[in-house]
């Protein structure tokens, strides 16, 4: 690859970018306007910010006792309501003619006046609430009851009405209520006094808080928490703009062949316009972060001098500078995964329109991702440092905190996600510019009769990668929606009818309906071949040998995600009622069907929609995905993933679908005993232990045992891979053009999938 080429494109394309007016309006204007106009609205906004007066309505006043005292004429009290909070009330004593209602009609007329907007709230004082609180406060005074003859039930009980789907109605409740708060310890005041118990009985010690945070850590405490978020989305949206008009832009304007046909490589190309964007979205991070920080810190302090202490932190000022220096380190990385998974997307689209509307799925999958590390309980830790985006984002603020040895613990792993993230991105992206296909798509009308007619009409042997994919988001939709309403199971029976109804009817079905439906030979479509009988045998000593590994495996996730105890209490909860049941009945429900049902699903209608995109490896992953997110927990999605790459890998290159039943049969079987039916075996049997023992925690296999079934099951796996393997014939085409790039040095030899 010759790098003055991509520096060629790169300066061609920027220039191209500067000289439309659009561009730098949103990059460098937008930025700098945007934020101190929005400022300036709301500081002036702000200054008509006032409380807003309460109308309370008061029925049953002459209930009340005259000590302590509620009212004063007909306001509220000065000791229960202070003179700056009573002028926010506008109260209304009912008269005396209204005084003496019953209950029933007392709520109906409150209902009918709040709902008639007349008040806000209203208070009812029932009838006789003053002679009872008075016998209570003499059966106080003059006797020694003991603790369970005394109680505040003979009490009638004052009642506030309120609606709380409207704002005031809700603000004037709140107001109303500490108010009766008050009164009513002014009450509990004078009882005490009554029985010469000091008030100060009720609190026998004070806590004093005492804050040891400096006041720049505070407020760094806040901004590491906004900055990241700030940069990072408009690392994203910086990017997606101009990505979108140097892929699909071009493609309208028709200077994409002009370009393509040029001496420079696809490759080049493709450095060349992700070395653009990277530029754009870095401006514009930086323009945005920079005119955000300023007019946040000016408007902030500007509330603070305006009194407005409650809407902001008193401590909330501009950020500090140093913090500031990580945000420019990391702009780097994320800027180009972002960059490159924009163009790829934008090489995807047939025109601008198009291209705009894939924003918004972008975005919605990144979007979680930045909101996760702004949970308050989100820490960073080898977890969450491998999850992409997350682990910058908590890297950001960990070293904007200023704990840097607790960042420099876990920037290994963040950079190496980060890094690989960005390799795969650049990758996607320069198969994206390799395939025509995707290049000179031309825009289309869509019209329901003719997809429904194509679909019975023009059935393939195998179903389309738009297919594979409808039949997996089916399958996960079902799987959700069943959670909630699948019953619980008391005995195996129920449980059995249970899996079997998910297992058949939502996974299996659809997969089996698709494929007679979709596809004119289900055969092919499901991999309904015989393997060659070594392959068999081959699959269950794969499955034997590897079940070690996935047990460290298991016990990896588990230690870097451990389960709550409410998802502890949940399986234990699903596995009892099979703790006691026959073995082969067991193996029967939890092995033998999900091996049936799953794999013709995901390794069978799934995995051969896929295989499509020409890259296997890409068809394996998107299958063993669909397969992992089918499992309910977290833990389980990420083991039954890398499940899903083997068994994928074997069904593919054993052309048939029944070697991947087998291992996942065989899997599925040492799991289950394992748990249950080994530890009894093992105890017996002492010379065991050097290959797999028992604790408290559960079974667990040597080390060095597991690295000698790793090593044997990475030499069956070769030998698995030097056998003959029938490719498809997308897959035999970009075989044929990664050579061909690979022999004229537009691409290297090695590829990702």
């Amino acid at each position: 690859m010759s790098w003055s080429k991509v520096k060629l494109i790169f300066l061609r394309e920027v220039r191209d970018q500067l000289r439309d007016r659009r561009t730098l309006f949103m990059i460098a204007v937008l930025p700098i306007l945007l934020y101190p106009l929005m400022g300036m609205v709301f500081l002036q906004v702000s200054q008509f910010r006032r409380e807003h007066p309460i109308r309370v309505w008061l029925l049953g006043a002459e209930n009340l006792p005259q000590v302590p005292a509620l009212l004063e004429g007909d306001a509220f009290a000065e000791a229960i309501c202070p003179q700056e909070e009573s002028r926010s009330i506008e109260l209304t004593v009912a008269p005396k003619a209204d005084q003496s209602i019953a209950k029933t009609d007392a709520s109906a007329r409150a209902q009918e006046a709040i709902e008639n907007q007349e008040f806000d709230a209203v208070i009812y004082i029932p009838p006789n609430f003053a002679a009872e609180l008075d016998k209570f406060h003499e059966k106080l005074t003059f006797t020694k009851p003991t603790p369970g003859e005394v109680g505040a039930s003979d009490v009638p009980k004052p009642e506030v009405f309120a609606n709380t789907a409207s704002d005031k109605s809700r603000v004037a409740y709140e107001r109303v209520d500490r108010i009766l708060s008050r009164w009513r310890g002014a009450v509990i005041a004078k009882n005490l006094e009554a029985r010469n118990i000091p008030l100060e009985a009720t609190r026998p010690f004070e806590v004093v808080n005492i804050d040891i945070a400096e006041e720049g850590s505070r407020r760094i405490a806040i901004w590491s928490k906004i900055l990241p978020f700030i940069l990072l989305v408009w690392a994203l949206t910086g990017a997606f703009y101009p990505a979108i008009d140097l892929c699909a832009g071009e493609k309208e304007r028709g200077t994409l062949e002009t370009l393509l046909s040029s001496p420079a490589q696809r490759s080049e190309i493709v450095w060349g316009k992700l070395l653009t964007v990277m530029t754009f979205s870095v401006a514009t991070s930086l323009l945005n972060l920079v005119s955000m920080a300023g007019t946040g810190s000016f408007v902030m302090t500007q509330m603070q001098r305006m009194d407005m202490g409650g809407v902001i932190p008193l401590d909330f000022g501009p950020p500090p500078i140093l913090p500031l220096l990580w945000l420019l380190v990391a702009l780097l990385p994320i800027a180009a995964l972002f960059s490159a998974l924009s163009l790829a997307v934008a090489a995807f689209a047939r025109s601008s329109k198009e291209g705009q509307y894939y924003l918004m799925p972008l975005l919605l999958v990144s979007l979680p991702l930045m909101l996760f590390p702004l949970m308050p309980a989100t820490e960073l830790d080898l977890g969450t440092a491998i999850i992409p985006v997350t682990g910058v984002m908590l890297l950001l603020r960990t070293l904007m905190e200023g704990q840097y040895w607790e960042a420099a613990r876990y920037a290994l792993p963040v950079v190496g996600v980060t890094a690989l993230c960005c390799l795969l991105a650049v990758r996607w992206a320069i198969d994206q510019f390799n395939n025509e296909s995707v290049l000179f798509r031309e825009s289309e009308r869509w019209d329901i009769g003719l997809w429904l007619r194509h679909l019975v009409r023009d059935r393939g042997e195998t179903p389309t990668i738009g297919e594979a994919v409808m039949c997996g988001v089916l399958i996960l939709m079902a799987r959700f929606f069943a959670g909630f309403v699948a019953p619980a199971t008391a005995d195996f029976r129920s449980f059995a009818a249970v899996t079997l109804i998910l297992q058949i009817a939502l996974i299996a079905t659809p997969a089996l309906l698709m494929t007679i439906m979709l596809t004119s030979n289900p055969r092919k479509t499901l991999s309904l071949f015989a393997p060659r009988w070594q392959m068999l045998p081959l699959a269950i000593l794969l499955a034997l040998l590897l079940h070690p590994v996935a047990m460290w495996l298991s016990v990896g996730i588990h230690t870097l995600y451990p389960l709550s105890e409410d998802a502890k209490a949940q399986i234990q909860a699903l596995t009892a009622p099979i703790a006691e049941q026959p073995l082969v009945y067991v193996l029967l429900l939890m092995a033998v069907v999900p091996a049936i049902c799953e794999e013709l699903a995901f390794r069978g209608f799934i995995l051969s929609g896929l295989r499509h995109t020409g890259h296997r490896w890409m068809a394996i992953a998107g299958s063993a995905a669909f397969f992992g997110i089918t499992h309910s927990l977290l833990q389980q999605s990420l083991s039954a993933f890398v499940l899903g790459l083997v068994i994928g890998y074997l069904t593919l290159r054993t052309g048939s679908l029944f070697p991947g039943m087998l291992y996942h049969l065989t899997h599925n079987s040492l799991a289950m005993t394992a748990a249950s039916y080994w530890p009894d075996k093992l105890k017996s049997v002492p010379s065991w232990e050097y290959f797999v023992a028992v604790d408290d925690s559960g079974l667990y296999y040597n080390p060095y045992f597991t690295l000698l079934c790793g090593a044997a099951a990475a030499l069956l796996l070769y030998w698995l891979h030097r056998q003959p393997y029938a490719a498809s014939e997308e897959e035999r085409i970009q075989t044929a053009i990664d050579h061909q790039t690979s022999l004229t040095g537009q691409r290297p030899v090695w590829r990702l999938w």
